[in-house]
């Protein structure tokens, strides 16, 4: 019996990375459950490049 679709895979992209200037970009993938969450998800992860951790949000 297959499973409903309610699980998707999202893309989490820093918010600061793109301000600093640097060269590269820190992304993570991901998955959420639509129907729980329905609006964007904002998480605070690791960025390799800025060596700290920051906020990360959701995008298409």
């Amino acid at each position: 019996m297959a499973k409903k679709g309610n699980r998707i895979q999202v893309i989490l992209e820093c918010t600061e990375h793109k301000e600093s200037g640097l060269p590269g970009t820190s992304r993570y993938i991901t998955n959420k459950n639509k129907k729980n969450t329905p609006d964007r998800l904002e998480i605070k992860k690791f960025n390799p490049i800025l060596k700290r951790m920051t906020v990360h949000k959701e995008i298409k």
